[in-house]
């Protein structure tokens, strides 16, 4: 706060004073002073001037005081008050300007930390902008390099989604609600729809119904098991293309674990699927081909073995009788050769089935051996045969695998024997719930098995590796047939050896007790009507004679037409049909002569050396039995008993007129529609016959690539629809066998039509070549008037 001076404190006191005092009294008092100064001056004055004092002297400076001391006075008052309020006011400016002093101290204070403040958030600033510098930079530096990785994952993603439409396969990828989330062009393709229209579709809205129940339900078990899945399945392109896809379904996750949906790759295995179809046409190509060659070499067999049957059964001097029962043996040794191959080919095909029938296993032990005997002979070694009584009259059991069991372990033993014998014991066990186990014990005195071999021969092609065996050859597949038979009677097969001393095989089957009658080996019924029909000389001569010297009538038929013609001709007892004729299958003679109801009451016997079909195959195409080629005379005495033993056949038939025979322009009417054809012809004319005929040659190629997929796919609905489309198409220009074959495919209703669909179609690729080029040649024959 300010400090008073001296000068100041007496020049406030004396204002104050006047303040305090008053004006009008100071004043009076000044006065009265002023004339006491004045009249005390005036009388010094005088006294030291040495005047005179007189009253009169006094009068003047009394008047003057008085009349200026009041205004001097007042205005020395009027001053001192005005400088009283200057002071005061002056104080108040002083006291103002020190609380104004005192506040710009503070606000110099204030201000002061304001600075120091925003120097220091100056400073925070300049630190944070430096930061925010160094974080603008950084984050520039990330945009950049999200920027430049942003490039490059889309440079990733174009080559990524140029690469998965590039690929061949099928790619696409769906939601956890199964709609489209994405795929590749393939997908487009197959859909016809672009990626941008399948966003957000089911499958239901983009497959035919059944595919797409198929194709949400194994979405279905890939999403509840969370593991990928591989399905085989047929897709049909938006072009109508039928494409065979295995397709694998994953589920796949964000980098959380979080599942998004599945992804679903489809790898186009068409190509394979047909190599398999193709494999398993070759399969039937070999098939055929060894029924073929089984024919074509049973057919001569058929000759040797009947011929040298019947020769042996004529008065022979002894070394004749050894030489024919040698070619005889042969023969039966090579008809068992075939049947292994037979049967080894029905092992691959899983067709190797058990004919159970009623067998007497002293019989058929004593008929074996005697076979056998034939062998053992020609070696100078002796066939012992033992029978372990009791031994069941008689079982149920495939004797023609039976047979082919013990024949190829006798042969064996037999060809791996230079000196000493073989034996052949049988025994059985006592019945326990009408099973017996019957036991074959083969044993032999040869070269023997090294004991390191012993596992090894039941394999399949396989053969002893020894010095010992050198001199015995073979296909190494009989042993291997062997245990398959034996395991598929359920029983076992076991091998004992000591080289250099023998071999001892042991064959354990459980053999059902028969209690139905064995079919008696007598013939009950002569005088049959019968017709062969045969296209090979030597067959026919043996069957006839066979036949004859049995007792029957036989009439010989050498071709398919040739024997249709005879039955509409004649009413025959029996027909014995061969199956493989020049111009026809037995399988076609039978179906024309069954449409035409010439064979009501009239058996038909299947003649064939195609052991590959199962006899349920003959029945299902019209035969009533079946005799296989080589002709036993048992198997026909067997046949003609079932087919005749009970009937009163013993009278002759009378013959009923003869039917008028076909003229020639018939001889096709198993392929053809001759009369469609004709009248085509005779209201068309033969050139628009030729460019329907031409439309249809061009399309069948077409038409049987989807009928094969389609069976491939085992698409039963697309496969009827396509041969019902094949069949109006060959309806049309009158092609009958062609029309046939499809109306049997088209009936997807048939108890057997999957076990008979493949052959149907093989069938049908076969006749389609064949029937074109008989039709056209029936063509050129015609000749239109103009």
């Amino acid at each position: 706060m300010h400090q008073e001076t001296p000068y100041d404190s007496w020049a406030i006191r004396f204002a104050q004073f006047v303040e305090r005092f008053g004006t009008l009294k100071l004043s009076v008092l000044f006065v009265l002073l002023t004339l006491a100064f004045t009249v005390g001056g005036s009388y010094v004055i005088r006294l030291s001037l040495g005047s005179d004092i007189k009253p009169d002297d006094f009068i003047s400076p009394v008047i003057l005081t008085m009349l200026s001391a009041p205004w001097v006075l007042y205005f020395f008052s009027e001053l001192v008050k005005q400088l009283e309020h200057s002071r005061t006011n002056l104080k108040e400016v002083v006291s103002q300007l020190e609380h104004l002093r005192e506040e710009d101290v503070f606000l110099n204070r204030e201000l002061q930390s304001n600075i120091r403040q925003l120097n220091h958030e100056i400073e925070q600033r300049k630190f944070a902008q430096e930061e925010r510098e160094t974080v603008f930079k950084e984050l520039e530096k990330e945009i950049q390099d999200k920027s430049e990785k942003e490039a490059q994952a889309r440079r990733l993603s174009t080559l990524l989604r140029s690469i998965i439409d590039a690929s061949p396969d099928l790619i696409y990828y769906r939601n956890e609600e199964g709609r489209f989330a994405g795929c590749n062009r393939v997908a487009e393709q197959m859909t016809g729809k672009t990626e941008k229209e399948l966003l957000g579709l089911t499958p239901h809205d983009v497959y035919e119904e059944d595919l797409a129940r198929q194709v949400v339900a194994s979405d279905h078990e890939v999403l509840e098991a969370n593991a990928s899945i591989t399905d085989e399945l047929w897709l049909r392109f938006a072009d109508g293309r039928r494409r065979y896809f295995e397709m694998r379904k994953v589920p796949f996750f964000d980098q959380d674990g979080t599942r998004l949906g599945l992804l679903a790759f489809g790898r186009d295995m068409t190509e394979r699927k047909q190599a398999e179809n193709a494999a398993a046409k070759a399969s039937t190509d070999k098939t055929r081909f060894i029924a073929t060659i089984s024919h074509e070499l049973r057919t001569p067999l058929n000759g040797i073995v009947g011929l040298s049957r019947m020769l042996r059964d004529t008065e022979l001097n002894e070394e004749q009788w050894s030489w024919v029962s040698t070619i005889y043996a042969s023969a039966i040794t090579l008809g068992n050769i075939f049947n292994d191959i037979i049967d080894l080919d029905k092992l691959d095909r899983d067709k190797l089935e058990l004919s159970l029938k009623t067998v007497s296993l002293r019989d058929f032990t004593e008929e074996l051996s005697s076979i056998i005997r034939l062998l053992a002979k020609d070696k100078s070694l002796e066939l012992i045969t033992n029978i372990v009584e009791p031994l069941p009259k008689q079982v149920e059991v495939d004797g023609t695998r039976l047979r082919q069991i013990l024949w190829n372990i006798l042969f064996n033993a037999v060809k791996f024997t230079q000196k000493g014998h073989v034996s052949l014991t049988v025994s059985a066990t006592r019945p326990n719930n009408d099973i017996s186990m019957v036991t074959y014990v083969i044993e032999d005195t040869g070269v023997g098995i090294p004991e390191s071999e012993i596992d090894k021969i039941f394999a399949m092609y396989y053969q002893v590796d020894h010095p010992d065996h050198q001199s015995a050859t073979g296909t190494g597949i009989g042993l291997a047939i062997c245990k398959q038979m034996v395991d598929l009677m359920h029983g076992e097969i076991r091998v004992e050896s000591e080289q250099g001393k023998g071999t001892r095989f042991i064959v354990e089957l459980p053999l059902q007790i028969s209690s139905r009658p064995m079919q008696v080996a007598q013939l009950q019924v002569t005088g049959l009507n019968i017709l062969l029909v045969e296209d090979i000389e030597l067959n026919v001569m043996v069957a006839k004679a066979l036949l004859e010297k049995l007792g029957q009538h036989v009439d010989v038929a050498m071709t398919g037409q040739e024997a249709i013609d005879k039955v509409r001709a004649t009413t025959y007892d029996l027909i014995l049909l061969d199956i493989q004729l020049p111009d026809m299958t037995g399988f076609d003679v039978a179906a024309t002569i069954i449409e035409e109801d010439l064979v009501m009451q009239t058996p038909i016997v299947a003649l064939t050396a195609n052991v590959i079909k199962k006899r349920e195959e003959y029945l299902q195409n019209g035969m009533d039995d079946v005799i296989a080629k080589p002709v036993k005379k048992s198997r026909v005495v067997e046949v003609l008993n079932l087919l005749f033993a009970e009937s009163e056949l013993d009278q002759p038939t009378p013959e009923t007129p003869p039917r008028k025979k076909l003229d020639s322009s018939k001889l096709l009417t198993n392929i053809l529609d001759m009369e469609l054809l004709q009248m085509l012809v005779d209201t068309i004319g033969e050139d628009m016959v030729r460019a329907s005929v031409k439309v249809f040659q061009e399309k069948m190629p077409e038409y049987m690539e989807i009928l094969q997929l389609s069976l491939s796919a085992d698409e039963k609905s697309e496969v009827c629809a396509q041969a019902h489309k094949i069949k109006g198409a060959a309806s049309s220009v009158g092609l009958a066998r062609v029309q046939r074959i499809a109306n049997q495919i088209q009936q997807g209703d048939h108890p057997a039509w999957w076990q008979n669909v493949h052959d149907w179609v093989e069938e049908l690729q076969m006749a389609v070549p064949h029937d074109m080029e008989k039709l056209h040649d029936w063509l050129k024959e015609q000749t239109i008037d103009d």
